[in-house]
């Protein structure tokens, strides 16, 4: 063998070397790209008194995350835009974060019309969303993860405290025109009349617009249906900002606690933050979590929380720890998966389990609902909540409601082999994931 033909050998054994030392060093280039998290919430328009400080909360974790070295080797990076409390917007900022900047997963929407906007382009495009707010079920996606609480998780235990502890016998069930307020007040009628007896005569339902400011009408028909010989209570489904002049028209009309209960499911300590709180004091609020709660866990959070703002006078609400739980799953699943594959990460999720901010922990369940406490608090003068009851253990989200016909027999559960988000336990049918939630949309509409 020639010197020149050595030579050639050894050549190419370089050459060969340097490109396989290439393709693992292009590999590992693209193992350390950032994991792309995308923050869908509205920081203008209506639901930013809401969603903003939602934003916010995504953006620490995902600092906080980094500062622990990220997830599997690689740096998080947040993608945020801003639907603008705008439904149909929703829907293509959610294309945009798939699509075009390519996020790993989104965390994001409050109101269920914005979630139902953005749910077909998830699943088209084979997304994941975590949602961290209280919604009115009756939906199971493959590619969504309810981190909020479902009806038996909030609004139910509500109407039973009311009963069984105030002593109320007649409801007004007042909304904000869409989706949520209007499936759950259905489910709340039904539940009302079936489980407890109430008659019909005995509860008022009425819907106001997003950014409602004009109460002064309804607040008045609250006060005379209150009047007449029952103990009332008011169960309150307004969202966003209508909230403020809600609660100043009841102060303006001498609608106190005592006499009348106001009982929220979407007013939390953000929302209050807003308002003079000394005439509300006494009335409710029906939450998972708020930032009362005494817990190592929950001042590990508040600390972290006014750190990263900056403001001593930060407050945390449940949608917060919402997404502090969904978050810490997800990045779980990863580290479990060890990948951000979306099938992957779907697949490893269910039955993790990770701490709350209440001292317990939260557990994902087959129908990509998790378990939570539930706690009923108390309006205190300085914007903070007294809990003055909760269950004594979680409660498992519950994707279809027993109170409503076409959801009586059906279950989500989205392991291998069923992978269905709402399988007829009573014919053994699955009928698609979103039937029944496309049905709820043409009832908002």
């Amino acid at each position: 063998m020639t010197p020149s033909h050595n030579n050639k050998i050894l050549a190419a054994s370089v050459l060969a070397l340097s490109i396989a030392g290439a393709s693992v060093a292009q590999a590992q280039a693209q193992d350390a790209d950032p994991i792309r998290v995308g923050i869908l919430h509205s920081l203008s328009g209506t639901m930013a008194i809401s969603e903003s400080t939602l934003k916010d909360t995504v953006e620490m974790l995902i600092e906080q995350q980094n500062a622990e070295g990220g997830l599997l080797g690689r740096p998080l990076e947040a993608v945020v835009v801003d639907p603008a409390s705008n439904w149909p917007l929703f829907a293509e900022r959610a294309r945009e974060l798939l699509a075009q900047e390519e996020v790993d997963v989104i965390f994001g929407n409050w109101t269920s019309v914005s979630r139902k906007a953005v749910l077909p382009v998830v699943e088209e495009l084979n997304g994941l969303l975590f949602y961290p707010v209280q919604y009115e079920g009756e939906e199971s996606s493959e590619n969504v993860f309810y981190t909020g609480a479902a009806p038996n998780q909030q609004a139910i235990p509500a109407v039973d405290y009311l009963i069984d502890e105030v002593g109320i016998e007649r409801f007004v069930l007042l909304g904000t025109d869409y989706v949520y307020p209007r499936t759950t007040n259905r489910i709340l009628e039904a539940y009302l009349q079936e489980e407890h007896g109430v008659a019909e005569e005995d509860i008022l339902v009425d819907y106001t617009p997003f950014g409602h400011s004009d109460w002064q009408n309804i607040v008045a028909e609250v006060r005379r249906f209150g009047a007449e010989g029952k103990p009332t209570a008011v169960i309150s489904t307004i969202n966003g900002d209508a909230n403020v002049p809600f609660y100043r028209e009841l102060a303006n009309q001498g609608v106190d606690a005592a006499d009348i209960p106001v009982i929220a499911f979407s007013v939390g300590e953000q929302e209050l933050s807003g308002i003079d709180t000394g005439p509300l004091v006494g009335h409710l609020a029906a939450w998972n979590y708020f930032m009362s709660v005494d817990s190592d866990a929950n001042y590990d959070f508040i600390d972290a929380w006014i750190d990263w703002t900056g403001d001593e006078e930060a407050v945390t609400n449940d949608p917060m720890e919402a997404h502090y739980i969904g978050f810490n799953m997800w990045a779980e699943a990863v580290r479990k998966a060890g990948t951000t594959d979306v099938d992957a990460v779907k697949d490893a999720i269910i039955g993790v389990t990770v701490p709350n901010l209440s001292g317990g922990y939260a557990a994902m369940m087959p129908n990509h609902h998790i378990t939570k406490p539930v706690l009923i608090g108390e309006v205190q003068d300085n914007g903070q909540f007294d809990i003055v009851w909760q269950t004594p253990s979680s409660v498992a989200g519950d994707a279809w409601s027993d109170y409503l016909p076409g959801s009586r027999d059906l279950i989500g559960d989205w392991r291998a082999p069923l992978r269905c988000g709402n399988f007829n336990v009573a014919n053994g049918s699955c009928g698609g994931s979103n039937a029944a939630a496309e049905a709820e949309v043409a009832l908002a509409e």
